[in-house]
């Protein structure tokens, strides 16, 4: 009886970890109260069978601090039921990861079933957001954004294109694992450049730097696959370009407009004089930092943080005091978060909780050259497979581009996916 409920429970879990990218369609509900649910199980699982070498690893340690560090800083320093609310349910993403790890280690179907669940999701996004651009309306009766942009099932959520580029590597790395004949091969490429063309559609100027950027880092660094990636990558760019020329709209949404809002334009006294915050004349040589509403944004942000630059103002407090006077820099400097994880770490948990950051930061970029190096001789520091996985963790590290909040729960949830992909994969070495 007790071997059975094991069972069921590791049998829960494993459909909860294959579903992932369904429910993360869904909205943050559901893939929230997926994690919990696998945090708790790893939890009450591991501390039952005594499996502590998942409490024995870099990672535990590092995150043990940093979560002790932002809930000292919530409680003691910057008062607030909010904050507090977010930093001590942090720890469910640690969780996470390590249930992910668990479980792969229970049952090595999960992968496999991944990659079923991954095929299937990212077809069914294909499907309803080209109709979506071709006919105006999804299956379900969403109309194209404004822009036009598709947004599929996410609806007046423009993350479709967060959603792709973020585990379009995660899904890359199992395909190739797992598709060794040309006809499969030839099918997943498929879908993988109607995906790169569909964050295009999306208009989320981010998110296909963000692929591209994954593109070139798995293209440098895999050692059997870059003919493949480079062959996806090339037919995504070339369809791009031709839809570039044809659509207008889709034109003006991702270069016009972007050239128009850094201000490089008018070095060639060639805005159109239609951006939000451009009603002075050309005369006005700024560049911005990519938007001036992002750069007012920005700076907003950066004031505080000259207030507050120990411990910074706490999660979630942005929001209240970027309409503050001393902080306002326009009628576009506030918002919910400063739109860059890096400021908002300096903002919110001051330089301590930046040096977190930076420290991740630079022991990915140390680690990922040692591989480079290693490479060069024939060999490898890390396996193909564990290359995407870092690709798709290079995503949320990327310091130099707009971001989302970094404690947003659903962006947190791809966040931590990976790295208990990543954990398994590195402790068992996957041949």
């Amino acid at each position: 009886m007790l071997l059975l409920k094991k069972l069921n429970l590791i049998n829960i879990n494993s459909s909860l970890i294959i579903l992932l990218p369904f429910t993360l369609i869904s909205g943050p509900f559901l893939p929230d109260l997926s994690i919990i649910f696998i945090g708790i199980s790893f939890l009450y699982l591991s501390i039952k069978e005594k499996k502590f070498k998942y409490y024995k690893n870099y990672f535990f340690y590092f995150f043990i601090i940093f979560y002790i560090y932002i809930n000292v800083v919530n409680l003691f320093i910057n008062q607030n039921f909010d904050s507090l609310k977010i930093s001590i349910s942090y720890i469910r993403f640690m969780l996470f990861s390590l249930g992910i790890w668990f479980f792969l280690e229970k049952n090595n179907k999960i992968l496999n079933n991944l990659l079923i669940s991954f095929v299937t999701a990212f077809s069914i996004l294909i499907i309803d957001g080209y109709i979506q651009y071709f006919f105006g309306k999804n299956i379900i009766g969403y109309a194209l954004a404004s822009g036009p942009r598709v947004s599929s099932f996410f609806g007046d959520e423009l993350i479709l294109g967060s959603y792709l580029s973020r585990l379009f590597p995660i899904f890359f790395g199992i395909a190739i694992l797992f598709f060794k004949t040309k006809k499969k091969l030839i099918l997943i490429s498929i879908i993988f450049v109607l995906s790169e063309t569909l964050v295009f559609l999306s208009g989320e100027r981010a998110s296909l730097f963000y692929l591209n950027l994954s593109a070139f880092f798995i293209i440098i660094l895999i050692k059997n696959h870059k003919l493949l990636r480079f062959i996806t990558l090339i037919f995504s760019l070339l369809i791009i370009v031709i839809l570039i020329n044809l659509n207008q709209n889709t034109k003006s949404r991702i270069v016009d407009l972007t050239v128009e809002q850094t201000g490089v334009c008018k070095y060639f006294d060639s805005c159109s004089n239609q951006t939000e915050n451009n009603t002075k004349d050309h005369k006005d040589k700024r560049l911005y930092i990519f938007t001036p509403i992002h750069q007012s944004i920005y700076q907003s942000a950066y004031y505080i943080y000259l207030d507050n630059k120990l411990f910074g103002i706490g999660i979630k407090n942005f929001r209240k005091l970027c309409n503050d006077d001393k902080y306002k820099v326009s009628k576009f400097s506030c918002s919910t978060h400063p739109h860059n994880s890096y400021l908002q770490f300096l903002t919110e948990l001051g330089i301590f909780g930046f040096i977190f950051l930076i420290f991740i930061f630079f022991s990915f970029i140390y680690f990922c050259s040692l591989h480079l190096i290693k490479s060069f001789k024939k060999k490898q520091y890390f396996n193909d497979f564990e290359i995407c996985l870092l690709a798709a963790m290079l995503i949320t590290l990327w310091p130099f581009i707009p971001t989302g909040n970094f404690f947003n729960n659903w962006l947190s949830t791809i966040y931590y996916f990976p790295i208990g992909i990543f954990l398994w994969s590195y402790s068992n070495r996957i041949k």
